[in-house]
């Protein structure tokens, strides 16, 4: 179980659409928190990553790889 306090504005940002829709406001708090909570951990990941060093890969590099591969 989690608890949290929301700024009054944000509070009936969410009672609104909980109401507008038929769902929850639970429902949109736990939402939210599963559609950032990835965000986060990659973020974690990649400050732990890049503080250990070691070669540095781009997106468009990888993306290219991946392409590769797929047509094999």
């Amino acid at each position: 179980m989690l608890a949290l306090r929301l700024p009054p504005a944000i509070e009936k940002r969410l009672g609104v659409l909980a109401k507008k829709t038929g769902r929850t406001k639970s429902y949109y708090a736990r939402e939210a928190i599963l559609r950032q909570i990835e965000d986060i951990e990659d973020y974690y990941l990649a400050r732990r990553r890049l503080a250990r060093g070691g070669p540095r890969v781009t997106l468009e590099s990888v993306e290219r790889r991946v392409k590769k591969a797929a047509v094999r």
